[in-house]
């Protein structure tokens, strides 16, 4: 039954990009948009990025999702490594959680942070979260940063909801809803929400949210 469903640009940009191939979302007469912004508007915006992904005769290629509008975006290494993604979404800082190393396109070792973590329940990321936060909000006002991992599913969202809890004041429980919109299939490892829930108790000097529930 057709109908209609109100969201904002980021939420259907996140739509778009977080499927590993074309959905029905892309099937003809399926999605209809409607956008009352100016021309000029719509064509800077990033639904338009999500757009020519899709319709690209090249293989299906996902943009990273975006956490705070033109700000902050999360990704995977490839995504990091692809030079036309950088251009589009004007990513100009890097915060690198995987373990492999890289150049992506930065001319200046400022932009970019290397915390080499692997992704296991015994790694220690909790005593980066500091400096991780520290560094986006040096760099977050005046140019976007993608926070990537080697997927892009455990260790980058991980840093995202540290970087959420610290300095935009959500508690775990707040931020974990919210990166989960943004990217469904999102998945700290037990060891890192275990060490997310240490660093809210830092920042709010109690243990807000109850990690013990199935959904962590």
């Amino acid at each position: 039954m057709a109908g209609v469903s109100l969201c904002e640009p980021t939420e259907l940009y996140n739509l778009l990009n977080q499927c590993t191939k074309i959905s029905r979302l892309a099937e003809p007469n399926y999605l209809c948009l409607l956008d009352a912004r100016t021309k000029r508007e719509y064509n800077e915006s990033h639904l338009m990025t999500a757009i020519r992904v899709k319709t690209e005769l090249e293989a299906f290629k996902p943009y990273p999702v975006e956490i705070l509008p033109a700000k902050l975006y999360m990704g995977n290494y490839a995504q990091a490594c692809d030079s036309q993604i950088q251009k589009d979404l004007k990513i100009k800082a890097h915060i690198n959680v995987s373990e492999e190393a890289g150049t992506f396109f930065l001319n200046d070792s400022k932009q970019l942070l290397h915390i080499p973590v692997p992704d296991s329940p015994e790694a220690k990321i909790f005593p980066h979260f500091s400096d991780i936060c520290h560094f986006i909000d040096n760099h977050i006002h005046k140019e976007a940063v993608l926070v990537f991992s080697t997927l892009g599913i455990s260790r980058s969202s991980t840093v995202v909801m540290a970087y959420l809890i610290h300095s935009c004041r959500l508690y775990l429980k707040n931020a974990w809803t919210y990166v989960l919109k943004c990217k469904s299939n999102m998945r700290p490892n037990r060891g890192f929400v275990q060490q997310l829930s240490e660093w809210e108790e830092r920042i709010y000097l109690t243990a807000i949210t109850d990690i013990s529930e199935p959904n962590y």
